[in-house]
Order: structure tokens, then C-alpha cells, then sequence
């Protein structure tokens, strides 16, 4: 019954139907906004521009929107007062931005999902709960899911079977309320040893395994470069279980132009696919102070001045 009225309510599976039915109107710059919105639906976070608008959190907002971002993200959104997630969703609408993605559970030290431990289960649902009140709060359409880490005493498929089932009772929290659930596969190899997740084929196969609108891909851009590069042929196979992109170049894990990804042609490949939801720019600035931040506006300018 959830299921029928989730998709009743237009959200359909996959990237291309995904970004549409969930981006805010496309090429429009938000309230307030001087400069020309950019082709893509860039998503910078707080702390990003505080040497140019200051640490004040809405005044950052007002920032971005006057920089034609019409996006954000918070991976900290969850940690943050009840009274100010309120103050950051009333804002956003009124600037006529999107929220992007916060962590809705991300246990680096831990068995969680692969686990068929009762008592596991039971945490990540607790967490989900509240991830879904943090998303009506600020208007969230989509939640960050890391499933942990594997367990080196245990078959791998068992553990995946746990994974899948555990996906599934989330997403049955999930659906009634529009909100997906984005997981992300992360490196091992330079930030994240020991996690279960760590490819998009991987990512792939559980998304479609679910079954669920509520389930999909986070395709971070600077973790499968270094996982397993060839981005663009992975992102057209996975294409129909992504439901979000974010940004870092590598090596640095800075803005794109800093390091060895030609960016300008991966956004190509996303635009061209008809994609219109968010790519958070999770990635810190190369530079620091306010020539740093302005560095990071133009390479952003520069990558998003593709050809279509």
C-alpha cells in the first residue's frame, strides 16, 4: 500500500525520473539571485563562502543564491537544533532552493547493516525515524545512507542478504513519506578501509535487489575515481538507480580543476542524460580565504560552460 502511493505521488525509480520529478524548476536562479543559474544543479555546503557572507548560517544561503546556486547541502543537518533545521527550510523556500542530502546513518567503526542482529536492525530504524522528522523540517527529498562496515567473519553473501533485508525494513519507513534513502559507496583505498560498501556495481545490485523508490544510488564522483575509475561508462550503466552525484577531484579532494578529473566532461555526460536533481559539492577549497572561495565559483563557472 505504501509503495502504490509513494510512486502515486510522482517519484519514479531511477536518475533521469528522479531529478525530474524532485529538482526544483530547471535554469531558473533563485530569489534574490544576480547571476545567471548555472547549467547544473550544484549544491555547495555551509562554511563553503564564510569569508564572503559570514558564519551566520542563512546569511551563507543568501550567498550561494546570489552566486546562482540553487542548492545545498549538509551532511551535519541532523546534528543541528530542531529550531534552526526550522530556519534553514523556511529560508530555503523563500530563496527558492533545494535541500540536498544529510546523513541519515553512517557507522564507520561498526557492523550495522550486514548484520542480522536484531538489536541492529532495530538502531538503524531509530535512526531512520529521526532522519525522516530532520527531513520535513527542512524540506529533504533525499538522506545519505553508509551501510557500515563488513564483517571478516562472515560468507559475503550472507552479509549482502543482510544488507538487502535491512535496506528493505528502512524503506518501508521511508516510502509513505517521499524520502529516499541515497547509498554511498566509499573508497578503501585512501579514506574508508573496512566498509561494506565501496563500488557502483556493488551499489547497483542492492538498489535493484530492494526494489524500492526509497533505495538508490550516491554516486560521489572523488570516491569511485579512486575505487575504480572509468566514470562516465559506470554512471551510464548504473544511470537508472542513481538518484544523486557529489563533487571532489582527486588527488586533494578539492573543487574540480584541481585535480586529475576532467569535470567539464563528466557534467557533459550527466547533462546530456536530461539529469536535473542535485550534485553536492562535497570537497573542501583549494585555497584558502575569500580568493579561495571565489576560485571555487569560477571553476565551477568554467566546468559548467560545456558544450551540450
Amino acid at each position: 500500500m505504501y509503495r502504490r502511493r509513494f510512486l502515486a505521488g510522482g517519484i519514479a525509480a531511477g536518475a533521469g525520473a528522479l531529478g525530474r520529478s524532485l529538482a526544483a524548476p530547471a535554469r531558473t536562479a533563485p530569489q534574490g539571485s544576480t547571476t545567471r543559474p548555472f547549467r547544473l544543479n550544484y549544491a555547495p555546503h555551509f562554511g563553503m563562502f564564510q569569508h564572503h557572507a559570514g558564519p551566520d548560517l542563512l546569511d551563507q544561503l543568501k550567498f550561494m543564491a546570489d552566486q546562482g546556486f540553487r542548492a545545498i547541502e549538509d551532511n551535519r543537518m541532523k546534528s543541528r537544533p530542531a529550531q534552526m533545521q526550522e530556519q534553514i527550510g523556511r529560508e530555503l523556500q523563500r530563496l527558492g532552493m533545494q535541500m540536498g542530502v544529510f546523513v541519515a546513518a553512517a557507522d564507520f567503526q561498526n557492523v550495522t547493516f550486514a548484520s542480522a542482529r536484531q538489536d541492529a536492525r532495530e538502531r538503524l530504524l531509530g535512526e531512520v525515524r529521526d532522519s525522516i522528522e530532520v527531513a520535513k523540517r527542512v524540506r529533504a527529498r533525499w538522506c545519505t545512507v553508509v551501510p557500515g562496515r563488513f564483517d571478516p567473519g562472515l560468507e559475503w553473501d550472507y552479509q549482502t542478504t543482510h544488507v538487502i533485508e535491512n535496506l528493505k525494513r528502512c524503506c518501508e519507513l521511508l516510502e509513505p513519506h517521499g524520502l529516499a534513502m541515497v547509498l554511498e559507496p566509499l573508497n578503501p583505498w585512501r579514506d574508508h578501509p573496512g566498509l561494506f560498501l565501496t563500488k557502483i556495481p556493488q551499489a547497483y545490485l542492492l538498489c535493484r535487489s530492494v526494489g524500492s523508490p526509497s533505495c538508490k544510488i550516491l554516486f560521489d564522483i572523488y570516491h569511485q575515481q579512486i575505487t575504480e575509475g572509468n566514470l562516465i561508462p559506470n554512471l551510464e550503466r548504473s544511470w537508472n538507480e542513481i538518484a544523486y552525484f557529489q563533487i571532489g577531484d582527486n588527488p586533494g579532494r578539492k573543487e574540480p580543476t584541481t585535480g586529475e578529473i576532467n569535470y567539464r566532461n563528466v557534467f557533459r555526460a550527466i547533462h546530456s542524460r536530461g539529469y536535473q536533481g542535485i550534485l553536492g559539492m562535497e570537497h573542501g577549497n583549494s585555497r584558502p580565504g575569500r580568493d579561495g572561495e571565489q576560485a571555487v565559483i569560477d571553476a565551477y563557472r568554467w566546468c559548467d560552460d560545456f558544450e551540450s
